[in-house]
């Protein structure tokens, strides 16, 4: 299921439970609850100029994964898209389901794809297998 909108979320799934999904699915790597919200509010274009998508895997009424990507904007010396959060159901990880949301979301992407992941995050070595490569070590400045 492709959502572009919080107005497309199903029924089942209002958009509190979709930010709690991110959040907990992703332990211990996850962000806090309102920088989820916020990344799903951009990707939903609730932020004037600001677009994306995300697509969830889902049986009946249970949400089982999911994938948010943010358009950037720009293109080339950044990448036109910003891989916000992939998540699986522990259960289920390991059978396909990342895989295949990263591909389903890179088929509707338009320019290159980048994501920020831990080094010692298990799902560094799933990017890696679908070709996700390392080109920069980032760094940050606190800014206060």
């Amino acid at each position: 299921m492709v959502v572009e909108r919080l107005e497309d979320l199903p029924e089942w799934l209002p958009d509190d439970a979709l930010v709690s999904f991110f959040h907990h699915t992703m332990k211990p790597w996850n962000d806090t609850l309102e920088d989820v919200r916020r990344a799903l509010d951009y990707a939903f274009g609730r932020i004037e100029g600001r677009s994306g998508f995300a697509i969830l895997a889902h049986s009946g009424t249970r949400l089982e994964g999911g994938i948010a990507i943010l358009h950037t904007g720009m293109g080339g010396y950044v990448p036109a898209n910003l891989l916000l959060f992939v998540a699986v159901l522990p259960e289920l990880r390991g059978q396909g389901i990342g895989r295949r949301l990263i591909e389903l979301a890179a088929d509707r992407c338009e320019g290159d794809i980048k994501l920020h992941v831990e080094h010692d995050n298990p799902a560094r070595r799933l990017y890696e297998r679908v070709g996700f490569s390392s080109k920069y070590l980032e760094m940050r400045y606190p800014n206060r």
